[in-house]
């Protein structure tokens, strides 16, 4: 049977094996997925043992996406602007990275939430790993403008002159934004903290959609200050998880199973 596995410290709440046991079942596909947790010091030797006892393919969690991306023989072009990997394969004897991340989250934006970016401005909140691995997708569905913003400006720069041929993309910090925008993307850790960015008034009208990458069984820090703000299309970043996966599952099987009713299990199971 087929073997396949998430690995990430810590990994006991992932619920990527509850998601891909989904996607094998309704897809029927023969295959194990199970959730390893990998000593700090040994991210390389447990990807190396999986891989001996004939693992066909990991998710990497954090803290080792970019230890992933050092470790792989082969990146993806997507994984390369990323600075990350989140997803290993084997390409005969080749180990293979790529990340999903963006594509999850552009894919819940358009699919499941039904958002236009085309032509839209875009804020994204953060600078770390997570926005990195995201920007590309979000760029070439051609909005009008992306603005990252950042506690630390220079790191927002940064990103923005990374992705700046990918399109209309700008760095400001936080205290200098203008909205309203049509959409804006928390990418910050704020949420785990049970802490907001420190946001000025009217960057959001009643109009705007707000997505916070975390996600929990309450809405979340972030969510509750864009309702606060009259925002009615507020979202958190479940469906960001589960269409992630989906890329993966596709990428290892060549199949693509449908998110909605994983999505629904997982929400009620919040």
């Amino acid at each position: 049977m087929d073997r396949y596995a998430v690995v990430g410290h810590p990994v006991r709440h992932s619920k990527s094996p509850f998601i891909h046991a989904r996607f094998a079942e309704q897809t029927g596909q023969v295959l194990t997925y199970t959730a390893i947790e990998a000593p700090l010091d040994g991210f390389a030797h447990t990807v190396r043992a999986f891989l001996a006892g004939e693992g066909k393919g990991l998710n990497v969690t954090v803290p080792f996406k970019e230890e992933a991306f050092q470790l792989v023989e082969h990146r993806t072009p997507l994984a390369e602007r990323a600075g990350a990997v989140n997803t290993l394969y084997l390409d005969g004897d080749t180990l293979c990275g790529t990340t999903t991340d963006g594509i999850g989250l552009v894919r819940d934006l358009v699919q499941n939430i039904g958002l236009t970016l085309q032509g839209q401005r875009i804020l994204v909140l953060g600078a770390g790993g997570a926005v990195r691995g995201v920007l590309e997708p979000l760029l070439k569905q051609d909005p009008a403008t992306l603005v990252i913003a950042n506690r630390t400006h220079a790191k927002a720069e940064a990103l923005a002159t990374i992705f700046d041929d990918l399109g209309r993309v700008e760095a400001c910090p936080f205290d200098q934004l203008e909205g309203p925008f049509d959409l804006v993307i928390n990418g910050t850790a704020a949420s785990l903290q049970g802490d907001v960015p420190p946001l000025p008034d009217g960057i959001v009208s009643k109009h705007s959609y707000t997505y916070d990458m975390m996600y929990g069984k309450d809405v979340t820090p972030f969510g509750r200050w864009a309702e606060g703000q009259g925002v009615q299309n507020v979202h958190d970043g479940l469906g960001m998880l589960v269409e992630q996966a989906a890329e993966s599952f596709y990428l290892w099987r060549g199949v693509r199973p449908r998110t909605a009713p994983v999505l629904e299990a997982l929400r009620k199971g919040l």
